[in-house]
């Protein structure tokens, strides 16, 4: 898409525009990238495991009374 422009302060409107966009893709890349280390951390492992653990625990001593 090519874009008519009728003076140079329509340009650099435009520029600045653009500039502001990239900066803003920027910092949500940054914030993905720290979301995506903090997911491959042992602690979240372990924390997500034990919390797995104590789910089926539950399940299988509820299934034990009801039997």
């Amino acid at each position: 898409m090519k874009t008519q422009y009728k003076t140079q302060e329509d340009i650099k409107r435009d520029l600045h525009r653009l500039q502001l966009e990239k900066q803003i893709a920027w910092e949500e890349l940054k914030v993905v990238k720290s979301d995506f280390k903090d997911t491959l951390q042992p602690y979240t492992w372990i924390q997500t495991g034990f919390k797995m653990a104590s789910k089926v625990g539950i399940m299988m001593l509820i299934k034990k009374i009801i039997k």
